[in-house]
């Protein structure tokens, strides 16, 4: 019998496709084996690739035909709509930062004074390497690799399981005795240096693009459609944390991480347990020194508080824990020739300097603009357009002009002159008295805020829209089918206009059914958004993604806000102290909102808007059977066995509403040692009032 494997796909009858198929799935299999488990392959990219094509051929022949051992099944077939969404149950959070031995301090005298702690108590730190790659979460039921997710903007990230399934340091089973019926463990997939060298090798002989750094690497290749591409790269994986899990084995983050490398992972092993900050700070010298001979990127050391219930206790703010923070290594620097200083204007109407410089490496990255912040920046260091400057990357990420090399300055060089007129519109740029910022008047009439402000309405921590970057809204901006962004929701109407259609000769170049069919589909699956991801997107100065959370927890719903918002426009007292007593915002703040609403333009934008969207309800974390869930509570005098910012976190986490000053909406006074005026005004207006030990008792936490 003529062998299958050289038989030509569109001559195979039924029977000998049947036998190709079980021959292709088997072979790849062992391929599978030598390259990603034994690092051993045994034939090259290219006659794998040739399989794999061979066997996909045959499926869409024969789709009955498809195993279950396949392939296309076991390394997972490309979604035609890029990732689903995966909500994470304990929310992936981003670390603050430390840049000095003296603000580590400061943090461990901080976790000190939350937790009462005696000065000269010790504070045990777990401390690590920061790997510079891709934070990802694996989630195992019953020891079983079941799901990975990207951390995405903290709360739902993106379901990567299938690309994950190919890294050879993600267990598909734990093993051990203790492994809790669910755990999500954490950590970071990255490349290896010598491992990105050989890649960008690679995709120079065949004409890539080749990728800035191993972070940038280990990202794209993550979070490839088609998992046989991630397959071909070898990533690699630290477990350094955990989210959801059923049961904890250990009482401490290290013992945690011991219990990790147990079960099969790969830990860090330059990872060292701390008896204080001190130890800590001499790991981060050494580890400087260290740094580049290790074969992948640092870019610090992440301290943690060891003990596991002063974490819980410890609990977050805003977006980070208050038990772990990350020491940055100093930013590494480059001297260059800035040959132009150029002007961007923002979504508010800010004018922003940039420095365009001549390319430069600084830390593996070639960087050609930096920020130069504002004009008072700019007249302090006296920078002008042909100066050599030494650059760096803050926290390795942001270029910024350090200082200027006086000695190397060209006698013409002239001072810099700040324009007092918008570049792009031409409008009056003024700067009102205190503020650092010169702004463009021109307001929704200069097209360079308009666009902006689509651009922080589509991204991904706002409305998250895929498909729509940077450079599509500018190019359907200028031909006019995107004004608003109520506008983006009605781009299907522009359809025969904006995709290519050679024979009719009309069309935008690079618009092909297939992009815009893919952008279409990215937006119909935003037509219901939740109220923090809404309230922010909607670009409002100073108001981040935690400010607009607290706005949706203390509203609730959209129609409530706009409401509230709309009488605070109109100065109604009742409606500004709501506002202005939210813990968390203040009279800036609480300013910019109001005036945000004052501005018709604003409450049409709004209105079109909703025309167009849903906008759900606020869901805050279960409190099921919680006595003070959607209660307003006021803290005030000294308490006794809590710290104040710990018995706000803990009201908040039972789902009261903390408020910064007592009204007639309060419902608990909990009254301290050395009570004033909130007390006071508590028993005037008839609010009931609790004790510390009264409040501890209501909410179940009395001894």
């Amino acid at each position: 019998m003529r062998d299958t494997a050289e038989i030509a796909v569109e001559k195979l009858t039924r029977k000998q496709a049947d036998a190709e198929l079980a021959r292709l799935a088997a072979e790849i299999a062992r391929h599978d084996r030598l390259y990603y488990q034994k690092d051993a392959p045994a034939i090259s990219d290219a006659a794998y690739d040739a399989l794999r094509r061979r066997n996909e051929a045959i499926e869409q022949r024969f789709p009955d035909l498809v195993r279950l051992d396949s392939p296309t099944r076991r390394v997972g077939a490309a979604p035609a709509q890029g990732f689903a969404k995966v909500t994470h149950l304990r929310p992936m959070l981003s670390l603050g930062n430390a840049f000095s031995a003296e603000d580590v301090r400061d943090f461990v005298a901080g976790v000190r004074r939350y937790l009462k702690l005696s000065a000269d108590h010790a504070i045990e730190l777990a401390a690590e390497p920061k790997i510079d790659g891709l934070s990802a979460n694996l989630r195992y039921e019953n020891g079983v690799f079941v799901q990975g997710a990207t951390r995405g903007d903290g709360a739902v990230g993106e379901d990567i399981t299938a690309n994950l399934r190919t890294v050879a340091d993600v267990p598909e089973r734990l093993k051990g005795k203790d492994v809790p019926d669910l755990i999500e463990v954490r950590g970071e997939v990255y490349f290896a240096r010598k491992d990105f060298a050989r890649l960008n090798q690679e995709r120079e002989k065949a004409g890539e693009p080749l990728f800035a750094n191993p972070r940038n690497a280990a990202a794209g290749s993550t979070r490839q459609l088609d998992p046989a591409i991630t397959a071909r790269r070898p990533l690699r994986f630290f477990a350094y944390a955990w989210g959801e899990a059923s049961a904890l084995p250990a009482d401490t983050h290290w013992h945690m991480v011991e219990r990790f490398a147990a079960w099969g992972f790969k830990t860090n092993p330059l990872a060292k347990l701390c008896r204080d900050e001190d130890q800590a700070l001499a790991l981060h010298q050494k580890l400087q020194e260290q740094r580049a001979e290790l074969d992948y990127d640092i870019d610090g050391v992440v301290y943690k508080v060891n003990r596991l219930d002063w974490q819980e206790r410890l609990g977050f703010v805003s977006r980070a824990p208050r038990w772990a923070i990350a020491h940055k290594f100093p930013a590494e620097q480059a001297v260059t020739v800035l040959e132009r200083i150029a002007i961007q204007v923002g979504r508010t109407g800010a004018l922003t300097p940039v420095a365009e410089l001549k390319p430069v490496t600084v830390g593996g990255v070639v960087v050609a603009r930096a920020t130069l912040h504002n004009e008072d920046e700019i007249q302090r260091k006296d920078i002008r357009e042909g100066d050599h400057v030494v650059v760096q990357r803050a926290g390795d990420v942001i270029p910024q002009v350090v200082r200027v090399l006086e000695e190397k300055r060209l006698p013409k060089a002239k001072p810099y002159q700040f324009p007092d007129k918008c570049p792009v519109c031409g409008s009056r740029a003024v700067r009102e008295d205190g503020e650092a910022v010169r702004r463009c008047t021109g307001g929704l009439t200069c097209p360079a805020q308009a666009v902006e402000r689509l651009k922080h309405f589509v991204q991904r921590n706002a409305i998250d829209i895929d498909g729509l970057g940077g450079e599509s809204i500018q190019e359907l901006f200028d031909l006019g089918y995107l004004r608003s962004p109520a506008d983006i929701y009605r781009l299907g109407r522009h359809r025969d206009r904006i995709v290519v259609d050679r024979k009719a000769k009309t069309g935008i170049e690079g618009w092909g059914d297939l992009r815009f069919g893919n952008l279409e589909r990215a937006i119909e699956a935003r037509r219901s958004v939740p109220l923090p991801r809404f309230i922010f997107a909607l670009g409002i100065p100073q108001v981040g993604e935690a400010t607009a959370k607290l706005l949706a927890r203390n509203y609730g719903t959209l129609a409530a806000w706009r409401q509230a918002m709309q009488r605070a426009a109109k100065q109604d007292e009742e409606a500004l102290a709501e506002l202005d007593n939210i813990e968390g915002i203040g009279p800036s703040v609480a300013q910019d909102i109001v005036d945000f609403f004052a501005e018709p333009h604003n409450t049409r934008a709004l209105d079109d808007l909703q025309r167009e969207v849903t906008v759900e309800d606020f869901a805050a974390p279960s409190t099921a059977g919680s006595p003070v869930a959607g209660k307003t509570v006021v803290f005030t005098g000294t308490l006794e066995t809590l710290g104040r910012n710990e018995a706000k976190a803990r009201a908040e986490a039972l789902g009261a509403k903390v408020a910064s000053s007592v009204s007639k909406k309060t419902d608990y006074v909990i009254v301290g040692a050395d009570a004033g005026s909130k007390a006071t005004k508590a028993r005037e207006l008839g609010v009931t009032t609790l004790t510390e030990q009264e409040w501890l008792k209501l909410v179940g936490e009395s001894g």
